[in-house]
């Protein structure tokens, strides 16, 4: 199963976990003392250039009478939602700017270019999936009502759609968020969440149709009457289209590479009613997975690439997630936490491996339910059921040795490769 005991899996005492507790609120409070200028002038410049942009790309499809003009305008406005929904409606509606009291820039205001009502979204995802982050049978975002993603889901025949079932999510990711929030295959026992279901459903109806008939109506209509053409029409309208399936691949990419590849881990209800900050924090940690990014690839994935500081942090402006990466990262080593990261293709495809071989019973797959690459629980380490976990300490170097050794020995020992001491590249910090 899950993990049932976080401090445990990780070879942390409580005392460990109240220290990292410690560090991390000492980033925050830097954090917030150092917020000003430069970070309101970040958010108002990214958010000049994804207007100019979002202009730039309907200019282009106004006038493209060639394929390659068409292309372009498509492609610009299909970056324009990508920043729109990434580095803008996503993480304006965190609060991460509301400590500018601007009232265009506030999570209260902010209404995106999406399906999915800015309300709906707030609670579904700052509240529900930020607070119970990869909890069974508490965090929706844990394949999404859809996908199998952890062998705790049960097989059933359903499943063997897997790899189909995500590429139409891909596609129409958009509408799966507007979806999510209604959760239609939910019993409603009391007339109270009959008549709030009505109420939420009339909210996505509403909001779809703006949507479409901004994308699909207004605008080739416009262009269609301006142009006099029903060519005119047509290549407006499926620009958008094309704009909007750019927009929905990329966000689920990325978002499927914060939260699916190996080492992002899932966690029981158990001890959720009495957890800790410092607990919190560290299942923040371990749930959560990064991607290597330069300045581009952070700023087109809303710095999602830092998702494991997004979810510690999900309310400190997101231009800050790099340097706070730093310190992050100091912890991790400090006490040998792993710190799960790669490139954007490998994580992507290990997303997609996982969704694809968990399509299968678990009789068809070669892991068990504690001890595989996208489920685990701290039976992995164990030789008995009674066996504490801790960190030990290296006698040779005085160093700590947890949850990062562990794996690294584990890994070693199915490779077949002679357990030696702990090599320098595996330590963790001093």
């Amino acid at each position: 199963m899950a993990i049932k005991d976080i401090p445990e899996y990780a070879h942390l005492t409580d005392s460990d976990v109240a220290a990292i507790a410690v560090e991390l609120e000492q980033i925050r409070t830097d954090i917030e003392a150092d917020r000003g200028e430069r970070d309101a002038r970040y958010i108002r410049n990214t958010i000049a250039f994804q207007r100019g942009l979002e202009l730039s790309g309907r200019a282009l499809i106004f006038g493209s009478r060639k394929r390659s003009l068409w292309w372009a305008g498509a492609g610009a406005l299909g970056v324009a939602k990508i920043i729109e929904n990434m580095e803008l409606g996503h993480n304006v509606m965190h609060g991460q700017w509301d400590w500018m009291n601007d009232p265009e820039i506030h999570s209260t205001s902010w209404e995106w270019d999406n399906a999915g009502p800015s309300a709906h979204w707030k609670h579904q995802h700052n509240f529900v999936h930020h607070k119970y982050t990869n909890v069974l049978g508490m965090d929706d975002d844990v394949g999404y009502g859809l996908l199998r993603v952890t062998r705790d889901q049960r097989w059933r025949p359903f499943y063997l759609g897997n790899i189909l079932w995500n590429t139409v999510l891909c596609v129409a990711f958009e509408y799966g968020v507007a979806a999510q929030h209604l959760e239609l295959g939910k019993k409603r026992k009391t007339d109270e969440e009959r008549a709030q279901f009505r109420q939420d459903l009339r909210d996505a109806g509403r909001k779809i149709g703006k949507q479409a008939a901004k994308d699909y109506v207004v605008y080739p209509a416009l262009v269609g009457g301006a142009t006099r053409s029903r060519r005119g029409w047509r290549k407006a309208l499926t620009a958008n289209v094309m704009a909007n399936v750019i927009r929905n691949v990329w966000t689920n990419a990325v978002i499927f590479c914060g939260h699916f590849p190996d080492g992002a881990e899932k966690f029981t209800r158990r001890d959720m009613a009495v957890e800790n900050k410092g607990q919190w924090y560290l299942r923040q940690m371990l749930g959560s997975a990064n991607f290597r990014s330069g300045p581009v690839l952070g700023f087109m994935s809303g710095n999602l690439s830092y998702q494991i500081e997004h979810h510690i942090f999900p309310d400190l402006p997101s231009n800050r997630l790099p340097e706070i990466s730093v310190r992050v990262q100091a912890i991790c080593a400090e006490y040998d936490l792993p710190y799960t990261t790669g490139s954007f293709p490998l994580q992507y495809a290990k997303s997609w491996r996982t969704i694809a071989k968990l399509s299968l019973p678990n009789k068809y797959l070669k892991a068990t339910s504690d001890d595989a690459p996208e489920t685990a629980s701290e039976l992995r380490f164990k030789e008995s059921p009674e066996q504490r976990l801790t960190a030990s300490v290296d006698p040779r170097t005085g160093r700590r040795r947890g949850l990062k050794s562990a794996l690294v020995r584990r890994r070693d020992r199915r490779r077949g490769v002679a357990q030696l001491p702990v090599r320098s590249d595996d330590r963790p910090a001093a």
